[in-house]
């Protein structure tokens, strides 16, 4: 059996240890071909485009089945 502490620990002792375990809203950018919000260093989901050159195939919305 491991050791017990004798005291209660206060919570706000425990808000500070545990400081750096908060959540982060990524940053995002605006692309600069289509303006629309993306994340930094990686290629625009709507334009499919990165460093100024298409890198991805955007695919379109989907058609209904008729």
């Amino acid at each position: 059996m491991g050791a017990l502490p004798k005291q209660k620990y206060a919570k706000a002792r425990q808000g500070k240890r545990r400081a750096h375990l908060g959540l982060v809203i990524p940053s995002l950018d605006l692309c600069p071909q289509c303006h629309s919000p993306k994340l930094s260093h990686r290629a625009c989901p709507t334009c499919g485009s990165y460093a100024g050159r298409e890198v991805i195939e955007v695919k379109g919305p989907k058609k209904p089945a008729a």
